[in-house]
């Protein structure tokens, strides 16, 4: 007897020895000389329960979850018949860091085999593990069968019901506990928050301060910071923010950044920086907000400039800052910036399986560089669908329907399932191409193909394949039979196809409904002008001219613009205030002699105003998108593509002229407008005149 106890001993050290010294291979090694010392030493004598006694099986369990070998642990548990509280808690630690539920189970049932009754710390520590595990209904249980209970036990259930989004349950439990803490407070607020209930978190947080020994701590005062900045409650924000004030909060990062986001969504930019000034210690997620916040907020050239800051700053940027940075790069078509971000990616080593790529295929997309796109799409080892959609979309809207087709056909063969806005890409490149029995086999396949639901987007695409090619009635029947009521989106597609063929009784269907959809957008009153006045019904003009005044409508100005050496320069149609417009205008004067020689005839259809011929045609020679491509030709070398931007689509006449333009200049002149891009080349347009 003593010998083997000695033997027992002697096997410990040695465990002991390895777990401090040993490889993880030599580590392995000790798993047969637990089994060996423990599960086939002379069990049959009763040294067994002596050893609980001494405490040596609990070493063994200790050393198992120190090597975090749970199962083993849990098995051994299962020739002890009395193990001790602190057996449980040490196997029950492990359970909840490992999120291990199945074991965490077992070790429950042993304590009710052993007959060990377990103490409030057990329970608490139960409870915990099924709350974080979500087994919600085990941790009641729990919670219901405890002689006692402290405020651990009501936390952390208030906790576990609130981050389900099980707020009832958890409010309840709330409402019954006897006394609250800073945590039971927050638990709940930052419930209501997280799932979208803002009013009830503010309410609560109320009824807090109300409360004679509540008082907030930074946790409470960011979650109702959030509940503010969710309801874009200013007023509210701001008495949060003198409550930080007056009671010392202010010293945390934690709250800035809250106040800081606060101050952000709901519209005042400039208090978010003041804020986000005075932080001391800025990290990188708190830098990336601000800079999100001014791109939301439309402030282009401060969100630039801040992600300027902080490259200078050291701090590294993360993957969200460089997605949130591309993503307004590609909505303000700012390219050149966009190579840079991604020339800086590159050179500190981004990771090309991360949603960064995507945002860069994404960029290069919409800033109409889809051979840069098609690169980075290359280079992703396993490209998910928003990479996949993004390069479709470019190429449906950069003029290469069949690119975008094929580029389909290989999504389906990669295995990769594509989504609804991945069939918006795939029947805008049909209608584009004018493919209309394509786009209406893949519509259909949405369906019986895919699985997938059929969105408002898809029947406007089709709306929008069937007008554009002149098939009115079959896009009359379609919209009479879907399956939804038609959104702004379809009437602006069917309006357009109106336009385009001149079929003014569906244009008036189209324009009623979008002007009771959206009275105030003055491109269908603009639209509809149009289409009278290419009819010459000057009367119905000057009818849509004095609705539009009667109900305040002001007509968007069409701007366009060109990037120059870093610089953007905008044009309003018939801008005479740019620096060099005495140049600008004499290239146009000279260009329009040589666009008629080689026999161009000004389009004054779209012309809004019963005026002669002459002066229609001046008032052409003068479009904003003119004025840009004249000034990028005078500004660069010979041969030099140009690029520019309009927020309006681009008119026929303005199509045409570029046209010419692009063949007498030598030039290659992109223009995307608000539907697509158009490369004008040699006389000729991407789109092949099907826009």
């Amino acid at each position: 007897m003593k010998s083997l106890t000695l033997k027992i001993s002697r096997s410990f050290s040695l465990i002991c020895f390895n777990r401090t010294h040993s490889s993880s291979s030599q580590t392995q090694l000790n798993k047969p000389l637990i089994e060996k010392t423990f599960f086939k030493s002379n069990t049959k004598d009763g040294l067994i329960s002596r050893l609980c006694n001494d405490g040596k099986f609990k070493k063994a369990i200790d050393i198992l979850c120190q090597q975090k070998r749970l199962a083993e642990a849990v098995q051994l548990l299962n020739r002890i018949d009395r193990p001790s509280s602190s057996i449980y808690w040490t196997l029950l630690q492990l359970c909840l860091q490992q999120r291990a539920l199945v074991q965490g189970k077992l070790i429950h049932a042993h304590t009710k085999v052993s007959g060990f009754v377990p103490g409030l710390f057990i329970c608490n520590r139960l409870i915990d593990l099924y709350a974080k595990c979500g087994s919600l209904v085990d941790a009641q249980k729990v919670f219901d069968e405890m002689s006692e209970r402290d405020l651990c036990s009501w936390n952390t259930m208030i906790s576990g019901y609130a981050k389900v989004g099980q707020l009832g349950e958890a409010r309840k439990l709330f409402d019954e506990m006897p006394e609250k803490d800073h945590f039971s407070w927050t638990a709940m607020i930052s419930g209501y928050v997280r799932h979208e209930r803002p009013k009830e978190a503010l309410q609560l947080y109320r009824t807090m301060q109300r409360h004679d020994n509540s008082k907030s701590n930074k946790f409470t005062v960011s979650s109702a910071l959030a509940a503010s900045a969710a309801i874009q409650s200013l007023r509210l924000g701001k008495e949060i923010h003198g409550y930080i004030m007056r009671t010392g909060l202010d010293s945390d990062e934690v709250v800035w950044s809250a106040l800081s986001d606060m101050y952000g969504k709901c519209g005042s930019i400039d208090e978010a920086k003041h804020i986000f000034d005075k932080m001391v210690n800025r990290d990188v997620v708190s830098w990336t907000a601000m800079i999100d916040r001014y791109f939301e907020d439309g402030k282009r050239e401060e969100g630039f400039a801040l992600f300027s800051d902080l490259m200078k700053s050291g701090i590294r940027p993360n993957e969200f800052t460089f997605a949130g940075v591309l993503n307004a790069c590609a909505h303000h078509a700012a390219e050149n910036l966009g190579k840079q971000v991604h020339g800086y990616m590159t050179r500190i080593g981004f990771d090309p399986l991360s949603f960064v790529s995507s945002a860069l295929v994404h960029m290069y997309s919409k800033c109409g560089n889809t051979v840069n796109a098609n690169k980075v799409f290359k280079g992703m080892p396993h490209p998910d669908v928003v990479s996949w959609t993004s390069l479709i979309v470019g190429y449906a809207q950069n003029g290469q329907p069949y690119e975008a087709l094929q580029l389909f056909e290989l999504l389906l063969k990669s295995g990769t399932k594509p989504d609804h806005v991945t069939f918006i890409g795939v029947l805008s490149a049909c209608t584009h191409a004018g493919l209309v029995e394509k786009g209406l086999e893949y519509f259909h396949s949405i369906k019986a193909k895919h699985g997938l639901a059929h969105t408002a987007g898809h029947y406007a695409c089709v709306v929008d394949l069937l007008a554009r090619a002149g098939r009115f009635e079959e896009a009359e029947n379609f919209i009479d039979e879907m399956a939804m009521k038609p959104d702004k989106f379809l009437w602006a597609s069917l309006i357009g196809g109106c336009r385009i063929h001149g079929n003014l009784k569906l244009a008036k269907r189209a324009a009623e409904a979008l002007l009771e959809i959206e009275p105030e957008n003055s491109a269908t009153y603009i639209t509809l002008a149009n289409i009278y006045a290419t009819g010459g019904m000057w009367d119905e003009v000057t009818k849509v001219r004095k609705t539009m005044d009667e109900r305040g409508v002001i007509k968007k100005p069409g701007l366009s613009w060109i990037e120059i050496k870093r610089e953007v320069h905008v044009f309003l149609a018939g801008d005479k205030s740019h620096l060099r417009y005495d140049e600008i205008h004499f290239f146009l004067h000279e260009l329009s002699k040589r666009m008629k020689e080689e026999g161009y005839v000004p389009d004054t259809n779209s012309v809004l105003h019963d005026v002669e011929e002459e002066q229609k045609e001046q008032n052409l020679s003068y479009h904003s998108e003119k004025l840009a491509v004249a000034f990028g030709i005078i500004s660069t070398p010979p041969g030099t593509a140009i690029k520019v931007f309009k927020n309006l689509r681009t008119c026929v006449d303005c199509h045409t002229a570029i046209k010419f333009i692009s063949k007498i200049a030598n030039r290659k002149i992109i223009v995307r407008d608000s539907n697509r891009f158009h490369c004008f080349e040699d006389g000729n347009c991407s789109c092949r005149d099907y826009w």
